[in-house]
């Protein structure tokens, strides 16, 4: 039998929203998320943090400069380093679509290192790893960054590890629960 793993804090209901609860909820809502889920919801007990924190994960997502699947290969190391079911999942299906390949999504899942043939891959997923593991890139690795992304997609790739790292920081503290219907995979 599976064991259910109880969240610690549930999102505020929507009936019980403050006006500042509001706000943020609705700017979420009627952004390109569409809808408050996972670690937003914990979140929305402090808006002046939600406010905040979703507008950098607005931007993380939707607006650097990296393509997709760059970013999302970046969010499934950041979610497989911290063991962040709830980022994994949600994450896993949009690195899919983006075109980040089977293998490598089972590899990084499984904790392996996966083949990447385009270097910009290959880059992404070694910077991303070691900085996480190691809390610093060596000067080898930081040139090979910023010669095949450049300066300002770097900078863009360290805001992402950073956000998705704070979201699932967030999930594993507080427990959020995996969308309904999906089974953990880390």
């Amino acid at each position: 039998m599976k064991k259910t793993i109880e969240p610690r804090i549930n999102p505020p209901s929507a009936a019980a929203l403050d006006e500042s609860q509001k706000r943020v909820h609705e700017a979420i809502t009627s952004g390109p998320r569409g809808e408050v889920v996972g670690p937003l919801g914990v979140w929305l007990w402090r808006p002046e943090l939600a406010d905040r924190a979703q507008r950098l994960g607005e931007y993380a997502r939707y607006d650097t400069k990296l393509p997709p699947r760059l970013s999302e290969l970046a969010i499934l190391v950041v979610a497989r380093f911290w063991g962040s079911e709830f980022e994994w999942c949600v994450h896993k299906k949009i690195a899919l679509e983006a075109g980040v390949d089977f293998e490598a999504v089972e590899a990084i899942r499984s904790g392996d290192k996966p083949l990447l043939e385009e270097q910009d891959q290959a880059i992404v997923y070694e910077f991303s790893r070691t900085l996480l593991e190691q809390r610093e890139v060596d000067d080898e690795l930081y040139k090979l960054t910023i010669e095949e992304l450049g300066q300002e997609s770097t900078i863009d790739l360290v805001g992402i590890l950073g956000y998705y790292s704070l979201i699932s920081l967030t999930i594993n503290a507080f427990r959020v629960p995996l969308p309904e219907g999906e089974e953990p995979e880390l």
